[in-house]
């Protein structure tokens, strides 16, 4: 699998580094369904738990306020059951080891143990702005260690394919740094601005 940072540079739309791994090791490739909540409250989540399609991978704004738990164990073992494949939510989230028992994808902005109500409304299927960028439903989510990119879903096989000559590039100049090159041949860089002591 191409890493997020691979496609941010290849024409994805990187989110905010706030937004990372709860858990070590998680990764996640999977369409967006977007979820924006009501202030402090999660019922929009459990909408799209249960409405959102097999396979995609629940994007949520809940960044007002973000420091309550809007998701733990409970909705991640409803979402495998549906065949959910991951989370982003800039937002906090909760039972962090037991999300990583599961290993089960989660990407967050902060850990947070209060818990939302589940009384407003909110909005599910459409738009939701995370980490700091406008994710549509349909659109592709790829996160990592390195953070988590958006690759529109109108533009996906010329981000992939970006992606993929990129990968290659850089194999070529890993081989060529193994045998002696420097990044200043490589990249053509002109050190000469850099002061010598």
């Amino acid at each position: 699998m191409l890493g997020a940072a691979t496609l941010g540079e290849s024409g994805g739309r990187p989110m905010h580094p706030r937004i990372k791994a709860a858990w070590a090791g998680a990764t996640l490739a999977a369409p967006a369904y977007a979820v924006t909540c009501g202030s402090g409250d999660n019922l929009a989540i459990h909408a799209a738990v249960a409405e959102a399609p097999r396979g995609s991978a629940l994007v949520v704004a809940a960044c007002d306020p973000p420091a309550l738990g809007y998701w733990g164990e409970v909705l991640t073992t409803g979402a495998e059951a549906r065949g959910l494949l991951g989370l982003v939510i800039d937002g906090g989230v909760r039972d962090v080891a037991a999300l990583e028992a599961h290993r089960w994808p989660v990407f967050s902005a902060l850990i947070a143990l209060p818990g939302a109500v589940k009384v407003s409304g909110g909005e599910i299927g459409g738009t939701a702005r995370v980490g700091d960028v406008d994710v549509h439903t349909g659109d592709w989510v790829v996160a990592d260690r390195d953070g988590v990119t958006v690759i529109p879903g109108e533009h996906l096989d010329a981000v992939l394919q970006a992606g993929h000559a990129r990968a290659d590039k850089e194999a070529g100049m890993f081989l060529r740094l193994r045998s002696g090159a420097t990044t200043v041949d490589l990249l053509g860089l002109d050190t000469g601005p850099v002061k010598r002591s």
